[in-house]
């Protein structure tokens, strides 16, 4: 007699997804902000005075929350390793440690350890490699973006495109900033440059270049951040480009609709994003938004009403450009918990992971090309086509190439090797340079014992030696 068989339930999907509502956390659990009202913290004014510039600040915030030990690693952080100031707005303090509650002293120090958010915005220096802080071949402008200036401010990379850095500051500081060469404060460890035209000479110099350089159609609007700018000039500015008849495409670059979305619901700020908005459609133009965030954590109902405002304006879309950061968000999971919460929660389009450039006492952060090949493939057929972000690396002397198109890959060295269809402004007299390779280096503690031995015979090499290609 045959024996009916049970269909065998069906196995779990490697991810299971799950829509979840926008929280804004309760500041009043921070000791120093008990007494701030809702309209207080609403306030963008509010916000930017009361930002944590300096462990002094941090204390007055915590109370005797964090421990001495703890403190005098961030402390010690700062002096010898950081390469950017601490500045974070409440908005982006509130989103770290979301369930902490006051209690005994130091009994907030493993969840502000383990924290996303505070592992990016304020480092430890425990949080750093004592074996390889920063890669061998680490430089403060890592991505040559200052070798490439056109005009003061004004980076010519690709054939069509351009950077435009209209300013050296931001309202929040990350410490894995690619620009740590000139944006922020100097630290301890890094004087920064800084801009020497006047203000209105450099914008100027900007749009004549953009004038007498047709093949430009697209403009990336940064800095700095955008929200930094006192909005009368940006527009200004704004309209100036759009009356260039070779631009098409317009985007504004702004961290601050994360960590100050207060900035941009203010009814003035909307209001001029909706007349540049309907100038921009009147002319053809595309004009879009990119602001930046790696955590689920860092989406809040405020984030999702800035957004919003500015959709409602007009602006064509939100895009978010995050970092690909071990100990943050180099996890499947952690990608598409983010990539649904910007798209379900707040309409922002997820657009790109970035591997983590190569700038000093990187290297805790940064992952290897094999494993973003891996969570590129990990995180594909869940979200839509259009929402599905591309993991990127973006190569010294390249720029952006998608983690699968690398040419060739010395996994056991950790070296990749990349190539480009185009000429960028540094090599646009050089009829050989299309046919070369250019190098990118995994971070030497993810290589076996052989890989990481020979990177130990390598002091004093340069990069050319190295790649011998």
């Amino acid at each position: 007699m045959s024996v009916a068989r049970l269909p065998a339930p069906p196995l779990a999907q490697p991810y299971r997804y799950q829509r979840r509502e926008l929280v804004e956390p309760d500041w009043t659990r921070f000791p120093g902000w008990r007494s701030v009202s809702t309209a207080e913290w609403a306030s963008p004014q509010w916000q930017r005075a009361h930002c944590v510039k300096s462990l002094a600040q941090l204390r007055q915030v915590v109370g005797d929350q964090l421990s001495d030990a703890l403190l005098d690693d961030l402390r010690r952080d700062q002096r010898e390793r950081a390469t950017m100031s601490m500045l974070v707005p409440p908005q982006m303090v509130n989103t770290m440690m979301p369930g902490a509650r006051p209690g005994k002293r130091g009994g907030w120090d493993e969840a502000f350890r383990t924290d996303p958010i505070r592992r990016y915005m304020i480092p430890l220096f425990s949080d750093r490699r004592t074996d390889w802080s920063s890669h061998p071949h680490a430089t403060r402008d890592s991505l040559h973006e200052h070798d490439m200036w056109v005009a003061e401010g004004l980076t010519h990379r690709y054939p069509t495109k351009v950077l435009a850095e209209l300013l050296t500051t931001c309202p929040q500081y990350c410490g894995h900033c690619t620009r740590m060469d000139l944006v922020g404060n100097s630290t301890d460890t890094v004087t920064k440059l800084r801009l020497a035209g006047r203000p209105a000479d450099r914008i100027a110099g900007i749009l004549d270049y953009l004038r007498r350089t047709p093949q430009v159609r697209d403009v990336v609007v940064s800095g700095g951040d955008v929200a930094n700018m006192p909005w009368p000039r940006l527009e200004e500015f704004l309209v100036e480009l759009l009356a260039i008849d070779n631009i098409r495409d317009v985007r504004l670059a702004t961290k601050a609709l994360i960590g100050l979305p207060q900035h941009w619901s203010q009814p003035e700020v909307v209001e001029g994003v909706a007349r540049v908005a309907t100038l921009a459609r009147s002319r053809g133009v595309a004009l879009a938004v990119h602001t930046h965030t790696n955590h689920v954590q860092s989406l809040t109902p405020a984030v999702a009403e800035a957004a919003r405002a500015l959709l409602a304006a007009g602006i064509r879309d939100i895009r978010n450009q995050g970092v690909l950061l071990d100990g943050v968000n180099a996890d499947s999971h952690a990608l598409l918990d983010l990539s649904f919460g910007l798209l379900d929660g707040a309409s922002i389009t997820p657009y790109y992971f970035y591997m983590c450039d190569m700038i000093p006492f990187a290297e805790h952060w940064r992952v290897s090309v094999a494993q973003a090949q891996r969570l590129q493939h990990e995180v594909m057929g869940y979200l839509p086509g259009f929402a599905t972000p591309r993991i990127v690396c973006d190569v010294p002397f390249v720029g952006k190439r998608w983690v699968h198109q690398v040419t060739d890959y010395d996994t056991q060295r950790g070296i990749s090797w990349w190539s480009k269809n185009y000429r960028t402004s540094l090599d646009s007299d050089d009829p050989a340079d299309l046919h070369r390779l250019h190098p990118y280096y995994d971070p030497i503690h993810s290589l076996d014992a052989q890989g990481r031995r020979w990177w130990a015979t390598q002091a004093g090499r340069g990069p050319a030696q190295v790649r011998a290609r």
